[in-house]
């Protein structure tokens, strides 16, 4: 299951939930405050997910990198 990011409406807070693919965070209060406020935050991959497959595919895979990877211009 994924970790998704909420930011509370009414205090700002940001919370990380464990939930189902699709899932909403309707009807789960705020730990903060208590309200039911929760908003889904949109989520950037890091680079180490990048790194991993989901980046696209590099346009010169013949040549590697400083950084090892396959060709140093994706970074």
């Amino acid at each position: 299951m994924p970790i998704y990011e909420y930011a509370c409406k009414q205090c700002g807070k940001t919370v990380q939930l464990l939930q189902k693919m699709g899932a909403q965070a309707a009807g789960t209060p705020c730990p903060a405050c208590g309200e039911d406020a929760l908003a889904k935050k949109l989520s950037v991959p890091s680079p180490a997910q990048m790194a991993q497959g989901a980046a696209p595919a590099c346009p010169m895979p013949a040549r590697q990198g400083a950084c090892g990877g396959c060709c140093g211009g994706c970074h």
